[in-house]
């Protein structure tokens, strides 16, 4: 598909889905890319169901690095690979105090260099977060 067709595409699914939205609850960039990180092999029901509680006990990066990691991996053990993903959240939270000021990057470049961000995942976060479509 060329650029032109690729567009009309989506501008026929926007016009079918037009109050399509992204179903992981979070009230900031930061929050969906830990919820989107959390998807991956889990339904979006059991994302909220854990999140709600890690979303009250951890509300920003430094949080989840001073608890000890056996604690955060208790927090979110009802989802699937949990022992990676608690991995991850701490990394990409190191990650994003040390060179992104705490902040959730912009860019789909910066945000696949995060641990545990790969591309559906930056995404989500661009699209949902940002309101940038690609």
């Amino acid at each position: 598909m060329n650029k032109a067709q690729v567009r009309e595409v989506l501008d026929i699914t926007a016009n079918m889905f037009p109050d399509a939205r992204c179903e992981l609850n979070h009230s900031n960039p930061f929050e969906l890319t830990i919820a989107v990180l959390l998807s991956a092999q889990c339904t979006d029901e059991t994302v909220n169901k854990v999140t709600a509680d890690l979303f009250r006990k951890y509300r920003k990066p430094e949080d989840y690095i001073t608890v000890p990691l056996e604690m955060l991996e208790q927090d979110i053990k009802r989802i699937g690979l949990f022992r990676n993903k608690a991995k991850h959240i701490r990394e990409l939270c190191i990650m994003i105090i040390e060179k992104y000021e705490g902040q959730i990057p912009e860019t789909h470049e910066e945000l696949v260099t995060l641990p545990g961000v790969g591309r559906k995942t930056a995404n989500v976060v661009i699209s949902n977060a940002f309101g940038i479509q690609q």
